[in-house]
């Protein structure tokens, strides 16, 4: 088979021809062959190599060699050692996940530092199949049917050799003379995708001669499939899912209608809910409003007859606002403060604007996230409320409640910020200055 054709096919796709690249080189086989391809095409190339110091002197040997690749081509040649059984104990994962998480995350750091337009991957067709076949064991939905993507655009990566065999890739280094590493790890089938190399795959091919194509050609209807899939997902949720700001409000009566687990499941997976919290959110769909289910980022609260998804809340903070001060940023708002005189004041009734008579205002000021026990006297009533009552009767959710600052002068609340003034602090015909707070988004 001809490799530089759909090679070249790929990146003139991704217009690389007058980019510069970084390849991901190991110094086995097909990486070598990477190599080789892009300098036959005529790409301008850099070479990165991770030496993740798991296989003593044997890691040595492919650093040295993929150095010697580098002068072989002219090209300049970046090594970086890890540590790599230390990263997987202190974020406590395995040695794979550990190897791949610092493998990435150094590429795009060397990417953005020498202004790569991609770094390319050396995986092919059968590393495709394999992931294909661990997916379907695993437990996987239809995006992980459909393969390796083309291009892995989170971390900037490209495959262009993923429509190449395994075969043709030897026949190719073969035949031009190629020399190359070999990984004694790959001969072991404690890693899962070498069992399903050297175990699984061959013995599914003495039943089923022709499984390799017939799994690529799967690939490509399951990739066809998950694009309408996604299509028509994507259409749903627009239909079902109301935005606003960092919460995304769902009517649970309209989403229940559908009895679909699989809809459920696309619209919290986004916010890092796995298949088993879809469970959760079906009886959520029954339970009283104010329950939730949660994860470390986000929430699932139930609100009356609405399903919100919101930014699990951060810590809250206190600010000191000074009588010197005039403008006070929290959050992404900002309190402005203005001293007017009676004679120049003119009635507001914006909930974003407090208007206070000034004599009654001690300073400093304390700007707080509210909490359990506070109360006011909420403007035109003279008995004091609880805080949380107030809420209760503004028909305030739950998220909407963590988000609400108070105002302070000497531990008494003057305004309820964004909704309410206390009726100690207002405005009268006694009022000689005004204290006017205005509050904006940043």
């Amino acid at each position: 088979m001809d490799l530089l054709s759909p090679f070249l096919q790929i990146i003139s796709k991704y217009h690389l021809l007058n980019a510069k690249v970084l390849l991901a080189v190991s110094g086995g086989i097909d990486s070598v062959v990477l190599c080789e391809l892009s300098k036959q095409v005529g790409l301008n190339f850099s070479i990165s190599h991770c030496n993740f110091g798991l296989r003593g002197e044997e890691s040595e040997r492919d650093e040295a060699f993929v150095r010697d690749l580098g002068d072989k081509y002219g090209v300049d040649v970046f090594i970086k050692k890890f540590d790599t059984p230390a990263y997987a104990e202190k974020n406590t994962l395995s040695i794979q996940e550990a190897a791949r998480e610092l493998r990435y995350n150094w590429f795009e750091e060397i990417r953005k530092e020498k202004e790569f337009a991609f770094t390319l991957l050396a995986h092919h067709a059968n590393d495709n199949i394999e992931t294909l076949l661990m997916n379907f064991f695993r437990g996987t939905g239809l995006e992980g049917l459909s393969g390796m993507p083309e291009e892995k655009k989170e971390a900037h990566c490209l495959r262009p050799m993923l429509a190449l065999k395994r075969k043709d890739i030897d026949a190719f280094a073969n035949k031009a003379g190629l020399t190359w590493v070999e990984d004694s790890s790959n001969a072991s089938n404690k890693y899962t995708r070498n069992f399903f190399r050297n175990e699984v795959i061959p013995l599914i091919q003495k039943v089923y001669p022709q499984a390799e194509e017939n799994l690529l050609n799967n690939i490509k209807r399951f990739k066809q499939t998950a694009a309408l899939y996604n299509e028509a997902i994507a259409g749903l949720k627009k239909k079902i899912c109301e935005v606003k700001g960092e919460e995304v409000h769902i009517p649970i009566l309209k989403l229940m209608k559908y009895k679909d687990s699989a809809l459920i499941y696309e619209i919290i997976k986004d916010y890092g809910f796995n298949d088993k919290a879809v469970d959760e959110v079906i009886k959520l769909a029954d339970a009283d409003s104010g329950k939730y289910i949660a994860n470390d980022k986000y929430r699932i609260i139930r609100h009356r007859k609405w399903f919100i998804i919101s930014p699990i809340a951060t810590t809250a903070q206190t600010f000191v606002i000074d009588k010197e001060n005039e403008l006070l940023a929290f959050g992404n708002q900002q309190l402005e403060l203005k001293r007017i005189p009676i004679e120049k004041f003119t009635l507001n009734k914006s909930e974003l604007i407090a208007q206070l008579d000034a004599k009654e205002i001690e300073f400093p000021l304390v700007l707080r996230k509210w909490k359990t026990g506070d109360y006011f006297y909420p403007l035109g009533m003279r008995k004091k409320k609880k805080v949380s009552r107030f809420f209760i009767d503004q028909k305030l959710s739950k998220t909407n409640k963590e988000k609400v600052w108070v105002l302070e002068s000497h531990k008494k609340i003057v305004w309820i910020v964004g909704y309410r003034i206390d009726d100690r602090f207002k405005v009268t015909d006694t009022t000689k200055e005004v204290l006017q707070l205005n509050l904006s988004s940043l």
